[in-house]
């Protein structure tokens, strides 16, 4: 149920719901998913969760080549197992949101659980002036949106990409629903244990951050799967490092970065990723809680290995 003694901490290093204006410390360009990937890794992290954008823009791509322009150099410096976005950006067909994992082929791919709301419009009126002209209308958009994720839809990547390639997954699941419906494809036997369940907290349309809510998640969890899976926290903006610590503290890996949350603490921009993998790190030693390195983490989550990867 959980990572054991090691805890596995995933870095997101830029997803794909911030945009450029909110932070200067965004990474945008291949080097700079580069650099932080680099950076989280050397702080900690065993996992790096990836996603790509347009250099120019900042705006979400799932152009292949600028993943494999980043892919094979955070490889050559560091050991950590790279997790590619199948969620992609918004807006983004599933065709487009597989391109890089067929690319790619990758040791861990995330696999979100459900179609959902995804609303983000909330956020753009506390910016007066933006970067891009893509990014208000982004963001504005969400409210009229749904992030589809079909039966049909999870299952295809489930057969295209986790059976083509031997590709494991990191499930994220924003509600109870969700879980449910990974227990579905478990008992369908198209999944095979240990699974790696992404409980995500505190993003609208999706379950909430009380710690009540992370409690009946990890309940559900344990009912649904037993000792088949390994439970992580997600947790989006100020709640990150709360309910990452809490988990924690139950036996729950934890992720961290940008992607989930542009602050450090409160008011306080993070400068980079590294630095949030450094201070859940510093929180997980005072609770005596030991860090996993990537190679524990491949053999917790059962992963193929960086070799047999396309990159």
């Amino acid at each position: 149920m959980s990572g054991g003694k090691k805890v596995i901490i995933t870095c997101a290093v830029t997803g794909s719901i911030h945009t450029p204006t909110m932070s200067p410390y965004l990474p945008i360009t291949p080097n700079e998913i580069v650099e932080a990937s680099v950076g989280a890794a050397e702080a900690g992290a065993s996992i790096i969760h990836l996603h790509a954008r347009d250099p120019e823009t900042g705006k979400p791509s799932p152009d292949p080549r600028l993943f494999m322009d980043f892919l094979p150099r955070i490889k050559q410096q560091t050991d950590a197992v790279m997790n590619i976005s199948t969620g992609g950006g918004l807006k983004m067909s599933l065709e487009e949101r597989l391109e890089a994992a067929h690319a790619a082929r990758p040791e861990l791919c995330s696999l979100n659980m459900g179609s959902m709301n995804f609303v983000l419009s909330h956020v753009a009126p506390k910016y007066s002036e933006w970067k891009h002209e893509w990014e208000k209308p982004y963001l504005e958009g969400t409210k009229q949106g749904i992030v589809s994720n079909t039966f049909e839809q999870i299952e295809r990547i489930i057969v295209e990409v986790g059976q083509a390639y031997g590709t494991r997954f990191e499930f994220e699941c924003y509600d109870v629903s969700h879980l449910y419906a990974l227990a579905h494809f478990l008992d369908r036997k198209l999944l095979t244990p240990p699974l790696f369940v992404q409980t995500i907290f505190g993003l609208l349309g999706g379950i909430g951050a009380d710690p009540e809510d992370m409690m009946h998640m990890r309940r559900t969890a344990d009912r649904l799967f037993g000792n088949d899976y390994l439970w992580s926290i997600l947790a989006a903006g100020k709640h990150q490092m709360g309910l990452c610590t809490m988990g924690a503290v139950m036996g729950g890996n934890v992720r961290v970065g940008l992607e989930d949350s542009l602050y450090l603490g409160k008011g306080q921009l993070a400068k980079s990723n590294a630095e949030q993998v450094a201070k859940i790190r510093r929180i997980l030693g005072e609770l005596s809680l030991e860090v996993a390195t990537p190679d524990e983490a491949r053999k917790l989550l059962k992963l193929k290995g960086g070799d047999e990867v396309a990159f």
